[in-house]
């Protein structure tokens, strides 16, 4: 089989590999011949579709044809153009979930820190409060890092620099400070060490009133201005840490315990029929077992956000997904910017169309359970089950945002590559093989085994001890790699 037809209501195919023009391909329910030559992942005309009606695929409108399209003819964004509007007025529909047969009952072997929170990792962190004691971080890190590599027990020591802390207002400044005090209270870090220079804005005194209650063998601060060697000083600070940091061992923690983002960057066309349904099926297999997950990049919702919000366990959730949706096309609205200008140049090179196609794709990671809350950015969970979170498309910011939450992994679904990594393991699960072969330095997992013949309850199976083994220890190629590092979501002025 050459094309798939992903609902019985599609008028579109998805080519599984590259076709040539004038040759006969099959697919689920028939034969198509292509027109021209077609690349992989991208959609092939199962029949005539006549300008301005609906472009159909997973069984959902992606947008209407602007043009007449004649059956075998390719689909993109020449001859598709989007049917979303602006901010839209939606109603509550309930749907019930299907119900989902968990993965065999499982433990991994965690950190459990003092306040009952389990981590996955016993890590140091350097955490600065404003962007000129990045460079000062670092070396406190690095320096400290040296000296403790030989011991087993701590998995390292790490710095997250960012570019705020100070020029900020309002809003801003505040959410900086919180999502600085969310990373503090982490439990993959083992104990922190809160660097400040001592003049900023988001000075020490502040971040201790977002950062609320802390156990001070854990959490340590330092002011670069009142000593007088920052660096010798912030590594003396740094192990004393590490003999509290020694004292934590891995133990048998159950799966209720792990809270897990899900995330994607670099899709391309096989991303809605590989890799994100994947890690639906992980999402779903967590939650079964009293576990959470958390979905965000909102822009990229427009357009299957009913989806979402007709799984809202009721109406007060409803509520807050609509306002989740549509504040964030205020926000555009604000800027004069246009809301749909998605996808990316690269998602459209893998076959994405619009908008439309891209969130129904991307939204499958989420699973088909209910939505039990949605967060605010800075926000962190506290209902097990499926999240929402507010934060914007961009792979770095949303990944800090989930860290923030209280993730301590992140599933990172791509069709395109990409190296990124944050603060807490970041596990890259490719929706092709030839991406998986190429980057084989970047991927960790290979989705794209479900279009060469593997059924999606095996590799499901596969998957869900593939991200144990992480829980458990094993680092992830991100971790090997070295790519750790956090952004934080700016929509004010600059001082």
């Amino acid at each position: 089989m050459d094309l798939l037809k992903l609902n019985a209501r599609d008028n579109v195919a998805v080519a599984l590999k590259n076709l040539r023009a004038g040759e006969i391909v099959s697919y689920n329910e028939g034969e198509v011949c292509p027109l021209r030559d077609i690349p992989g992942g991208h959609k092939v005309a199962l029949q005539e579709i006549h300008a301005g009606e609906n472009i159909v695929k997973y069984g959902f409108p992606i947008g209407k044809a602007a043009e007449d399209i004649p059956q075998g003819q390719w689909v993109h964004t020449h001859n598709l153009k989007t049917n979303l509007g602006e901010v839209l007025t939606y109603h509550y529909s309930p749907r019930k979930t299907d119900s989902v047969n968990p993965a065999p009952a499982a433990t991994f072997q965690g950190f459990r820190r003092t306040d009952g929170k389990v981590g996955i990792r016993n890590e140091i962190w350097v955490i600065p409060t404003v962007s000129c004691v990045n460079r000062i971080a670092e070396l406190i890190a690095k320096t400290a890092g040296e000296t403790l590599k030989q011991r087993e027990t701590i998995d390292g020591v790490f710095e997250f620099k960012h570019p705020y802390g100070c020029s900020q207002m309002g809003e801003d400044q505040l959410l900086t400070q919180q999502i600085l005090a969310d990373l503090i209270h982490h439990p993959n870090a083992g104990g922190v060490l809160v660097l400040g220079l001592g003049c900023e804005n988001s000075n020490i005194a502040e971040i201790k009133k977002r950062l609320g209650d802390y156990d001070p063998e854990r959490v340590k601060f330092m002011v670069a201005q009142e000593v007088e060697d920052e660096i010798e000083t912030g590594v003396q600070l740094v192990l004393q840490l590490a003999d509290y940091v020694r004292s934590f061992k891995r133990e048998g923690c159950s799966v209720a315990e792990l809270t897990v983002g899900l995330k994607c960057g670099g899709s391309d066309g096989f991303s809605g029929i590989t890799a994100n349904p994947l890690v639906g099926r992980f999402s779903d297999h967590l939650i079964a077992q009293g576990g959470s997950t958390i979905l965000t990049e909102v822009p990229e919702m427009f357009g299957a956000e009913t989806i979402l919000m007709n799984r809202a366990l009721n109406q007060e959730v409803f509520e807050k997904t609509v306002s989740l949706i549509n504040d964030f096309k205020a926000y555009y609205a604000f800027h004069e910017q246009p809301i749909y200008e998605n996808p990316s140049p690269g998602n459209k090179q893998g076959g994405i169309s619009s908008l439309e196609d891209k969130a129904l794709g991307c939204t499958q990671k989420g699973g088909n359970s209910q939505v039990v809350d949605v967060l605010k950015y800075a926000e962190r969970v506290h209902a097990r089950g499926l999240n929402l979170l507010s934060a914007p498309g961009n792979d770095m910011v949303a990944s800090t945002a989930l860290a923030a939450a209280g993730c301590q992994l992140i599933l990172f679904t791509t069709g395109r590559g990409t190296p990124l990594g944050t603060c807490v393991p970041t596990l890259k699960i490719a929706t092709n093989s030839e991406l998986f072969k190429h980057k084989t330095n970047w991927m960790d997992f290979n989705a794209g085994r479900l279009l060469e013949g593997l059924s999606m309850d095996d590799l499901a199976l596969e998957f869900w001890d593939h991200v144990l083994t992480i829980a458990n220890g094993n680092k992830t190629q991100s971790e090997k790699l070295g790519f750790r590092e956090i952004a934080i979501f700016k929509s004010g002025v600059t001082l």
